[in-house]
């Protein structure tokens, strides 16, 4: 390991020098890239550019084969396992949504709360005011108050996907890594989430992965754009947008 041992980083997200090949094939290849505290930041790029790679090496899902990762200034992830990774603080969100369908909404909430699950907490939990509070907040924030008491498996594409990023806030994580969250959306709810996201980014540090420019550009954060697992691009979407190596292999023309 090097220096980045005996010394802080400011970063809440730190990766340099990350590399990871599967049966030879560099999935991940020489990744840089730095995310500050509270931030918000777009992850752009064709399919097989490395992104789901990414957020599998922040989770611990994937082990990367040489490089330093780095979460909330001191902590090396690559040490350890996907448990210890959501212990810290950092959720993840994937594609597709997986909410408790016969449980409602409030439900839903309640068993991702961040309690105490040992035994004997578990047999005197009982439902504190924090906690209400708690799910209040996130129902508020997920604009789903007046679905509380409805059955999950009711709710439409997009408020499924916002009923899970309500599940992640409700463990109150530092980081949140959110992936493809408009897809298959009507406009309507794209441009709901994208407000939802800027209320979240607001006390938490957020990574989206995306595909839908109009989105992206309706966030107005910085963009990186990955290809062939590394950095090709990175600033605000109309600088990324007018990269000629990004309209090659990404926008077309």
């Amino acid at each position: 390991m090097n220096a980045l041992d005996t010394r802080k980083t400011s970063a809440m997200l730190y990766l340099d020098g990350v590399h990871v090949s599967f049966d030879g094939f560099h999935a991940i290849n020489n990744l840089s890239m730095t995310i500050a505290p509270g931030e918000m930041r777009a992850i752009i790029g064709p399919n097989g550019a490395g992104k789901t790679t990414m957020m599998d090496i922040i989770t611990g899902k994937t082990r990367p084969d040489s490089g330093d990762v780095l979460f909330d200034g001191v902590t090396d992830l690559t040490r350890l396992d996907e448990t210890q990774i959501a212990e810290l603080g950092i959720g993840r969100k994937f594609q597709k949504p997986t909410v408790f369908e016969s449980q409602t909404v409030e439900d839903n909430l309640l068993l991702a709360l961040n309690v105490d699950h040992r035994v004997r907490s578990t047999l005197f939990w009982q439902d504190s005011r924090a906690d209400a509070d708690r799910i209040d907040q996130v129902l508020e924030i997920i604009r789903l108050t007046g679905a509380r008491r409805r059955l999950a498996g009711n709710l439409s594409h997009g408020q499924k996907q916002w009923l899970e990023i309500g599940m992640l806030l409700a463990q109150d994580p530092k980081l949140l890594l959110v992936d493809e969250p408009v897809a298959g959306m009507t406009d309507v709810e794209t441009h709901q989430t994208a407000e939802l996201l800027k209320t979240i980014n607001r006390d938490k540090t957020v990574v989206v992965v995306e595909h839908d420019m109009t989105f992206i550009r309706e966030l107005g954060v910085r963009v990186t754009c990955l290809h062939e697992g590394s950095v090709l691009a990175e600033g605000t979407i109309d600088q990324v947008s007018a990269n000629e190596r990004v309209i090659d292999v990404y926008l077309g023309r």
